[in-house]
């Protein structure tokens, strides 16, 4: 899912990429407001994060140009030489694009107003990474970014190759060889198989086997899939079954594929 970052603050834009590059988001960054309304209007992307004054062209520009196209805004409130309300006032009056609004101040008026002209949530400024991802996939959800979860009928034997997956006795068997597992580890070999050789990244696969959030430094994902390797006979360098996609997670492929 791509994201692009139009700021000048190149210190801000690379703590931000560097905590949503590992949640799957693609990330790119433009520091001149010029350059990135080119690149808001060409290309699309799942969201825009914007800084509303910015070098080579103002923010109001930026939101001209790409208002329609956006599907999410993430908007700070007190920008220099700009009220960020009237930057709401002017997005709402042309696109029902959902907006965030961002702000240091945490006074409750602030954000009466804020929600009255049309923000659709409000963060203060003091926000944790964690936040600032959940409440973009609130608003991705709400765009239709993000599918809501639908229920599944039950699947039968999932076959990949050799390999054999039973999800209802969480038997496996390669070949002619059953494949003792621990839980975790048919957890993720049975989501990988889901996936039918779409790219899973770390955090659905803890989020879906652990039943809990993941973090930029949580490895137990890698350690599980490095202990299912060896008991499928994989090798990390040239796996069969298992591969690395680098930046971003894990793939399950048919051998020969």
């Amino acid at each position: 899912m791509r994201l692009l970052i139009i700021d000048d603050d190149t210190e801000l834009c690379q703590l931000v990429a560097d905590y949503l590059k590992p949640m799957g988001f693609e990330v790119e960054m433009e520091h001149d407001g010029e350059r990135g309304a080119d690149r808001a209007t060409a290309e699309q992307w799942a969201a825009v994060i914007l800084d509303v004054m910015m070098p080579g062209c103002d923010g109001f520009e930026v939101d001209r140009a790409t208002a329609e196209q956006w599907a999410a805004v993430i908007l700070d409130v007190m920008m220099p030489g700009c009220d960020g309300f009237e930057v709401l006032r002017r997005i709402r009056a042309k696109s029902k694009v959902p907006v965030m609004m961002l702000t240091g101040r945490g006074e409750e008026v602030d954000r009466i107003v804020g929600l009255e002209l049309g923000a659709d949530d409000y963060l203060p400024k003091t926000f944790s990474s964690r936040e600032l991802l959940a409440r973009l996939r609130a608003v991705l959800r709400r765009t239709g970014w993000i599918a809501e979860s639908a229920p599944q009928a039950p699947i039968k034997e999932l076959v990949i190759g050799e390999l054999r997956i039973n999800p209802e006795t969480h038997d496996v068997v390669l070949g002619d060889q059953p494949v003792q597992l621990t839980p975790a580890e048919f957890g993720l070999l049975l989501s990988l198989a889901k996936a039918h050789g779409r790219v899973k990244t770390r955090e659905q696969l803890i989020e879906e086997v652990a039943d809990r959030e993941w973090d930029v430094f949580d490895r137990a994902i890698d350690m599980h899939i490095s202990t299912l390797r060896k008991k499928l006979g994989d090798d990390p360098k040239e796996p069969r079954f298992i591969k690395t996609v680098r930046g971003y997670g894990y793939q399950l492929v048919t051998p020969g594929r």
